[in-house]
């Protein structure tokens, strides 16, 4: 059996990404290569959204093949649509080593180069992309954008949606129904799941590592720590249910712009029952699950959010701003979590207290995360990968 041969294109090794890039190559009717443009996240450099240098300590070259395009990927950086071009996808695209190309939207002019190239050269041309209609821009920047995207799409060969916002996206910018396949945006659940059951095992350990030795439960938030992701609705939420006389800590892991401002705020509200943990690597990230009781992310602007499937993963009941992308598909309202609207902390406040001092609806409420997330991994998005290509030998 002859192999599909599929190039990735992207934009640098992402942590969330390259596992999969392995498991849909270990498939015999794949072989998989990444193209990626620059190698940012292995050699350290500063990461803008956290603030600080962030190298990854899970591997994220193992099991998949990989080039770097390149010379300059060792020196270039992500910033805007110009920042990543990449004249070397000429070479790599005409050597007819590629039966498909994956492209991950338009973000940069190298998604645009690779996919001018490749219908050039008749290479079937995939996207991916993570962006979904609730996402604003400025009036005549998405207007632009929409005519070109427009245009682009008409000539794209088949669609993997992410998810149902997602999909909604496709269809509104002329998209039919039959070029979309579902492969859903997920985690190595194998992976997260195996390493949260075994951190549970020594929950009171993770917990007297953050500094808690009692059982009241705890609030965790893990991202960039930015305005549109809205840590500071979760301090004010903590803030309002400390007035009620609920006992709960907060957990704050990640780094970023806001880091002084919330540790300021925490201060202002003389919330003594905050742990500030900074930037926390992959490896770690069971662990601080398994100390936890809710997981919050009270996020807008969000395309989808995949801390919230490892959260999932972790049978943690989730509290969720009601536009970010992962909602329609991983959410379930009442049964394994609650949105909130962002900027208004009193929702999620309102949520919160339902599941403060209730640990039998935090443990029903996770478990149904996990029966929920455990049919949106790798497996059903290998499964997408697969209907669409076979919808090119059909055609």
């Amino acid at each position: 059996m002859r192999k599909t041969r599929i190039a990735i294109l992207a934009s640098h090794p992402i942590q969330y990404a390259t596992p999969f890039y392995a498991y849909l190559n270990r498939d015999p009717r794949f072989e998989v290569t990444a193209l990626f443009c620059t190698d940012f996240s292995l050699r350290g450099a500063v990461d803008s959204g956290f603030g600080e240098v962030v190298v990854w300590n899970v591997d994220l070259l193992a099991g998949y093949n990989s080039v770097f395009l390149g010379q300059r990927a060792r020196t270039r950086s992500l910033a805007g649509f110009w920042s990543l071009v990449c004249p070397e996808l000429v070479f790599e695209i005409r050597s007819c080593r590629f039966d498909v190309l994956l492209i991950p939207g338009h973000q940069y002019a190298a998604c645009l180069l690779a996919f001018l190239v490749a219908k050039i050269k008749g290479v079937s041309v995939m996207t991916r992309c993570d962006t979904q209609l609730g996402l604003r821009r400025p009036w005549l920047k998405d207007h632009v954008r929409a005519l070109t995207v427009r245009l682009q799409y008409l000539f794209v060969d088949r669609f993997l949606a992410i998810g149902t916002a997602n999909r909604e996206y496709y269809r509104a910018h002329g998209v039919s129904d039959s070029r979309i396949f579902v492969a859903p945006f997920c985690v190595d659940n194998d992976r997260f799941i195996a390493d949260s059951d075994a951190a549970s095992q020594n929950r009171p350990t993770y917990r007297s590592k953050l500094g808690i030795y009692d059982d009241r439960p705890v609030f965790l938030f893990v991202s960039k720590l930015q305005h549109r992701k809205h840590p500071d609705d979760l301090l004010m939420a903590a803030a309002g249910l400390a007035k009620k006389g609920f006992g709960v800590h907060v957990v704050i892991a990640g780094s970023g712009p806001m880091l002084g401002e919330l540790k300021a705020l925490a201060a202002s509200l003389r919330l003594s029952n905050v742990t500030f943990l900074g930037f926390v690597n992959q490896a770690e990230l069971p662990g601080l699950y398994a100390a936890s009781d809710v997981f919050v992310f009270p996020s807008e602007e969000e395309p989808w959010g995949l801390v919230v499937n490892e959260a999932m993963c972790a049978a943690l009941p989730i509290v969720v701003g009601r536009s970010v992308g992962c909602v329609p598909d991983l959410l379930r309202e009442g049964t394994n979590g609650f949105a909130c609207t962002p900027g208004r902390p009193d929702t999620l406040e309102a949520a919160l207290e339902l599941l403060a001092n209730d640990s039998s609806l935090r443990r029903e409420m996770g478990e149904e995360s996990r029966r929920m997330i455990s049919k949106w991994g790798y497996e059903e998005c290998k499964n997408g990968f697969l209907r669409a290509i076979e919808a090119f030998d059909s055609a």
